[in-house]
């Protein structure tokens, strides 16, 4: 995945004239699966971390956007370093990090710990996004295998985020909450032995010098804003800590967007790419899609075991209706897209998951009426969400210019684990303004909805209509 606008000589890779063994893509899909279902499995073992751990909710939303800050801030440059290290090379060092740091993670006793391990784990999983990518870009020399196998690769989107709410509730359940993370050392290892038996050299791409002062500001920006949304309802909105972050943040937003005009199209993000409606529409819009996904996940997650009196595998599977839709729905919509564009697609695909949002939100209970509102809503909003997200790839797709395709794409990925951070942050602060779990989870619920109506519009107004080509 290029970082890089324009076009720049590459050393030259050997041609591939045989089809690589289905092995391969298995060994890249797994390492791609393991940082997809990091991202999910730890939201039904937030309450079994809480009463191990002694935290409160603060102390979970850093569990959860740990992950996600490090992960979103740095895709853009795991991408610079895939293409000037190579991918293959990127890709073993990021298994190597991911399979050593979840082990680390498991034997976590502190909060402190367990945060800084899960920023160290965004790091690990951000280099595997884009150097799994330019693997299978470099293997599969034929356009046809190649479609196919990128193909295979991102259709197991649907299955981790199926898998992760399930997957977590069993061990947690059963093994306990650090075997949500002792399970990723099993896949890495897998993964490494299989791509570095199979996985051919990639060719490494000359590039201009990294972005540090970009990177740097979007890295404390995230950050910032994040510490300011997560400790402010806790030590108050004047504190002088939560006013100095939200300074900071905007301090380092200014100090990004300066370097990004000045580095021109060298930038890690060259803002010329925003004279395009549908880029801007495709990165707000993702960024939305994530924010209701994560905050939905993260609230109803606590909802369940705590209002509901659920177990957690109980939890995992209250989370089926939502999480099913997704690992079938997205072949259709990507038929769908190809016959008449991702903006209706999109756009359907925000006003079901608005709507699954707000039909739970008056029914906090667990009558018979509720439960029925809460598997109605679920299955709308993980429909919704089969819609939407593949949708919001070919909108990018089909906005950028085949140069900066790859900085499209990690664009709109690095959109949406922003999204994802500030949905954990600004839904955990609706949720801690009430005095029970139920009333706080119905506000949310709304604020959630809301957000996600409002994506509806983003994308009805601002993606492009007609297939892409």
């Amino acid at each position: 995945m290029s970082t890089q606008a324009e076009p720049q000589r590459a050393s030259v890779a050997p041609a591939r004239t045989d089809k690589p063994s289905r092995t391969l893509l298995v060994g890249l899909s797994l390492g791609y699966f393991m940082v997809l279902l990091d991202m999910t499995i730890v939201s039904v073992a937030l309450p079994a971390i809480s009463t191990s751990l002694h935290v409160g909710l603060s102390g979970l939303q850093w569990v959860t956007n740990g992950y996600t800050i490090t992960f979103a801030a740095l895709l853009l440059t795991a991408g610079w370093l895939s293409d000037r290290l190579g991918g293959r090379r990127v890709f073993l060092w990021g298994l190597a990090a991911f399979g050593v740091l979840s082990g680390v993670s498991a034997a976590a006793n502190t909060l402190g710990a367990l945060v800084a391990l899960r920023l160290a784990l965004g790091v690990a999983g951000a280099l595997l996004l884009p150097a799994s990518l330019a693997v299978i870009t470099n293997a599969y020399s034929n356009p046809a295998d190649r479609a196919r196998a990128v193909g295979n690769w991102a259709a197991i989107t649907g299955l981790a985020l199926a898998a992760g709410p399930l997957v977590g509730g069993a061990l947690t359940d059963t093994v306990g909450w650090r075997a949500i993370f002792l399970i990723n050392v099993p896949l890495a290892l897998v993964s490494f032995v299989i791509t570095l038996r199979l996985a051919p050299e990639t060719a490494i791409k000359q590039r201009s010098g990294l972005d540090v002062t970009g990177q740097a500001g979007a890295v404390v920006a995230l950050g910032a804003l994040s510490y300011a949304l997560i400790e402010g309802p806790a030590k108050g909105w004047g504190d002088a800590w939560v006013v100095g972050s939200l300074v900071l943040a905007a301090v380092a937003a200014a100090v990004f967007l300066a370097a990004e005009s000045r580095a021109g199209d060298a930038a890690m993000l060259p803002l010329r790419m925003f004279r395009s409606r549908g880029f801007s529409a495709a990165l707000g819009s993702g960024l939305l899609a994530n924010f209701g996904l994560s905050g939905l996940l993260f609230v109803l997650s606590l909802f369940f075991q705590e209002s509901r009196g659920y177990s957690s595998f109980s939890a995992g599977l209250a989370f089926l209706p939502l999480t099913l839709p997704t690992a079938f729905n997205p072949i259709y919509t990507g038929r769908l897209v190809g016959r008449i564009g991702p903006r209706r697609p999109a756009t359907i695909g925000f006003v079901l998951m608005g709507v699954g949002a707000l039909l739970q939100a008056p029914f906090t209970g667990d009558s018979a009426l509720a439960l029925t509102a809460t598997v109605i809503g679920l299955l709308a909003f993980g429909f919704g969400v089969s819609f939407a997200l593949p949708a919001l790839v070919a909108g990018m797709a089909s906005s950028v210019p085949p140069e900066l395709a790859g900085i499209g794409a990690g664009a709109l990925n690095s959109a949406r684990q922003v999204g994802a951070s500030l949905g954990v942050a600004v839904l955990g602060v609706v949720l801690n303004l009430s005095s029970t779990n139920a009333g706080g989870t119905k506000w949310a619920l709304v604020v959630g909805g809301l957000a996600l109506l409002f994506g509806a519009v983003v994308t009805g107004t601002g993606l492009r209509g007609r297939p892409a080509n």
